[in-house]
């Protein structure tokens, strides 16, 4: 662009339609991508449908206000976590003060001529893109160092499944094809992963791992091969992707099933030319790294309908390792109970001291759909209600033939006030949903958003943000 700012998307909200139509023909001259709205709860609908980088918003509108708007984009869930400008005509001192304080970027005040505005638009884009890499670089380095910093806990199974598995992990680790492991949402892939890594010669180098289907297309691009200055919006300097952080070390790709085809030619290319370039990029990086996926789908009937590339299913497929879930293998249930019991309640500070006949009973006779995740759930609920130092039956919601959140609305337990904070409660509930959903949806992404109501865009957020998969 002439002025060197990156293109943006930015959301202009002015109910003045000569004066909303004329900053929209300045930023879309300056070569922004622009959408202009005349009200704040239009605008509120625009940013939680999809990413905006710079919200420029009136501060004096029928119905919402422009500080108004603010504190709400600030309150809710907003993909890309817009910036925001405010434009009075009554501007004060308090007003602009108001607006700092509830995060706004910058103010100007009416009337202004078009050289202030495109310098006070530069300067919001800028400081936007300098926070996003902060936070990217800040991200990495903990990422890294929660890598080398992490205790690889021990794999709790001893059915002869498990003990299969132990066998495999150990002479995998030996090679270094590529593994492939194959298991429903919750029996603990990563974990084997992170196993196979430890017992190998790479394991002094990282682990590095991607979650395939929490991010969107463009993305996991640049997560997996980096980026370069330039490259796109925010991208003011280079940045390493997962697979030069995991060089002569192992890339974990956990839902190896929802990359998209184009990002799949470019993996493939990696897997047999050893080499990537960053987006934006020409330079040539070679790169030592040894791939383990994973994923809940089965990939073999995705290749057959053209989802999935068949040359790179046979790259990756060399070893394939299938965990079994644990309804297959409950003799399991006893010793992954009592690790969650010490773990969580050394984690909570309460400590229990077991589970009561009846309680066991009824864990061993359900056929835990949700695997040891739902399982762990389940005590880690079970311990945080727990008023004595046993677990009893009454505080295990589950039905031998149905999942704890079948008819969720009539079975659902609300603990009492001061067990737990309400904004604790509401997020194990939308937790419980969305897993639920997921497993409906068989972790399709789209589908999984409609059975809840909601944006993929906003899907995609909670996902991240409590660490789910969908596989």
């Amino acid at each position: 662009m002439k002025d060197g700012t990156a293109p943006a998307r930015v959301l202009v909200v002015e109910d003045n339609p000569t004066v909303r139509d004329g900053l929209e023909q300045i930023l879309r001259r300056a070569g922004h991508e622009v959408v202009a709205v005349q009200d704040g709860s239009t605008a509120l609908r625009h940013c939680l449908e999809g990413p905006v980088d710079l919200v420029i918003t009136d501060f004096k509108m029928e119905g919402m206000t422009g500080l108004q708007l603010l504190e709400e984009l600030r309150r809710q869930s907003v993909p890309g976590d817009p910036e925001v400008m405010l434009i009075t005509a009554y501007g004060t001192i308090d007003i602009a003060v108001e607006a700092m304080k509830l995060g706004a970027v910058d103010f100007i005040t009416k009337p202004f001529d078009t050289s202030e505005f495109k310098v006070k638009v530069e300067k919001a884009l800028a400081t936007r893109a300098i926070k996003r890499e902060r936070d990217a670089f800040k991200a990495q380095a903990e990422y890294l160092r929660e890598e080398v910093e992490h205790h690889f806990g021990e794999i709790v199974g001893r059915s002869a499944a498990m003990r299969g598995i132990y066998e495999s992990i150990r002479k995998v680790a030996e090679a270094t094809s590529s593994v492939y492991i194959y298991g429903e949402s919750g029996t603990g892939k990563e974990l084997i992963a992170r196993a196979i890594h430890r017992e190998s010669a790479r394991a002094e180098g990282p682990f590095v791992k991607v979650n395939c289907s929490a991010l969107a297309e463009g993305l996991l691009e640049s997560e997996l091969f980096g980026h370069e200055k330039g490259a796109f919006t925010g991208a003011i300097r280079e940045r390493k992707g997962r697979f030069e952080l995991a060089h002569e070390g192992t890339l974990f790709l956990d839902e190896i099933s929802d990359i998209p085809l184009s990002t799949q030619v470019k993996l493939l290319r990696v897997l047999q030319e050893k080499e990537i370039e960053r987006v934006g990029g020409e330079r040539t990086i070679t790169v030592d790294v040894r791939i383990i996926s994973a994923t809940n789908r089965d990939l073999a009937p995705m290749v057959e309908t053209g989802e999935f590339r068949e040359d790179l299913f046979y790259r990756l497929h060399i070893i394939p390792i299938e965990v079994p879930p644990l309804r297959e293998r409950k003799e399991d249930i006893l010793p992954l109970v009592t690790h969650f019991l010490h773990a969580i309640g050394a984690e909570v500070a309460k400590p229990v001291e077991g589970v009561s006949d009846e309680a066991m009973d009824l864990l061993l006779r359900y056929d835990w759909p949700g695997n040891i995740r739902e399982l762990e759930n389940m005590i880690e609920r079970a311990i945080v209600l727990c008023e004595g130092t046993v677990l009893d039956a009454q505080l295990f919601p589950l039905n031998e033939r149905r999942t704890p959140r079948a008819g969720f609305g009539a079975t659902l337990s609300v603990p009492p006030a001061g067990t737990i904070t309400l904004d604790n409660a509401l997020e194990r509930i939308e937790r419980a949903m969305i897993e639920d959903a997921l497993e409906k949806s068989n972790g399709v992404k789209t589908k999984t958003a409609e059975l809840l109501g909601i944006k993929t865009s906003a899907l995609y957020y909670k996902l991240e943000k409590y660490g789910l998969s969908g596989g």
